[in-house]
């Protein structure tokens, strides 16, 4: 029988990647059987055999023989003398089977059928990556960059699926062009107008997650536990690690040999400087850790209000909160806690670098005053708004505010 027109390019069909053969066989006979009630009203009384290796197609229709004069439904029975055209030996409540051929179908009713098959199958197709990729969720996924935009880059998986990274999940020193291949972690899987939207990225937590349990065999097996991970994409990351076994240091296990495990990350992750802690029950001890390479002398805890007073010397002041204040932001993410900074109450008599004011004073003045050797808080308060004046290419007015903001410091 010819299977012209729709079965000729089966193959395109069967090698759809994502659809298995029992839901393709499904498919293809949902169509077939589609035609045939399209022409004769009822599909209960025939058969369709669909091979998925070549694309044979076999319909058998079944009537049963009536005594001439009696059918009442020429698409379920067939008259004896009918039948006896094409079986001599049938008799009436025998069963008379025929062969359906595709050509009797007529070629505008093929053709829609193909069109059709085309449309269901493309649309399984996408069912199916949605699924695929919605139980993906939270895992990495690797791909070749094959277009740039300004809001977004567009990611092609090994089977050629498209993957969005926003630039808002990008980390900010990233910078892709056409083949470049890039790993992220699936974050977030929609359908939109029928088509799977699947958006990845480098900037959640779950990417660092992944990548540490990539990269540390004692994570991935379940020996170190991570509790908790805070980032602020390109800059730092906080990454509290628990073990239960005493034999394993989880932070020393997590960095490896002079760094050797965790560089790996720190490379994909654009430099970003990676802090990793012990995590603690003990608040207290916990903060310390969290607000880590600064050395804090005392801290004071309000449960209530989930706020955290930590002391220091004036020389750690500035490691606790950071470049750009990025340390004491995350510590406080870290541990759930609002954390303040003070320099100790009995230090009050110590002078204070001018560096430590760079959060409220800008570093343009701040160098201008170091340039006539002005380096400390007391050396600056010192001299008179009129010998400032002199001495530095500042207004009277800056001079005042930068005088107003060191003379606090000592209040």
């Amino acid at each position: 029988m010819s299977n012209i027109n729709l079965i000729e390019s089966f193959q395109e069909f069967k090698d759809f990647k994502n659809i298995d053969r029992p839901t393709m066989m499904s498919v293809l006979e949902d169509v077939f059987r589609s035609m045939i009630r399209k022409k004769y009203g009822n599909d209960e009384n025939c058969d369709v055999i669909v091979n998925t290796d070549n694309g044979d197609l076999e319909i058998w229709r079944t009537r049963v023989v009536m005594e001439d004069g009696f059918s009442e439904d020429d698409d379920l029975e067939i008259e004896l003398a009918e039948a006896h055209k094409y079986d001599p030996d049938l008799e009436v409540g025998d069963e008379y089977i025929e062969q359906i051929t595709l050509e009797s179908f007529g070629r505008r009713a093929i053709l829609a059928a193909r069109q059709t098959l085309v449309s269901k199958i493309l649309e399984l197709e996408k069912d199916e990556i949605f699924k695929k990729y919605k139980d993906r969720v939270g895992e990495i996924v690797s791909g070749e960059v094959y277009q740039v935009w300004k809001k977004e880059t567009l990611v092609l998986d090994d089977e050629g699926n498209e993957l969005l990274l926003p630039k808002s999940e990008q980390i900010p020193a990233d910078y892709f062009k056409k083949g470049d291949s890039v790993k992220a972690v699936v974050s977030k899987v929609d359908m939109l107008n029928s088509n799977p939207k699947i958006i990845i990225s480098r900037t959640a937590p779950e990417f660092l997650q992944r990548l540490f349990e990539l990269e540390v065999p004692e994570i991935f097996d379940g020996l170190i536990t991570i509790k908790k991970i805070v980032r602020e994409p390109g800059e730092r990351a906080k990454v509290a690690v628990e073990s239960y076994d005493d034999r394993i240091d989880p932070v020393g296990a997590c960095v490896g040999m002079k760094g050797s495990r965790i560089h790996g990350i720190v490379r994909e992750l654009k430099n970003e400087n990676i802090d990793v802690i012990n995590y603690t029950n003990n608040l207290q001890l916990y903060i310390q850790r969290a607000l880590s390479p600064a050395k804090i002398t005392s801290i004071k805890l309000d449960d209530e209000k989930k706020t955290a007073a930590v002391y220091l010397k004036p020389d750690q002041v500035s490691l606790a909160i950071g470049r750009g204040g990025h340390n004491i932001k995350l510590a406080g993410k870290l541990t759930g806690y609002e954390i303040d900074v003070y320099r100790e109450a009995d230090e009050q008599d110590e002078d204070v670098d001018i560096e430590e004011f760079s959060d409220e004073i800008e570093s343009w003045i701040i160098d201008e005053f170091k340039r006539i050797g002005l380096d400390t808080a007391k050396s600056v308060l010192a001299l008179t708004v009129n010998e400032l004046v002199k001495r530095t290419d500042l207004e009277e007015e800056t001079v005042k505010d930068v005088l107003s903001i060191l003379q606090a410091e000592f209040e």
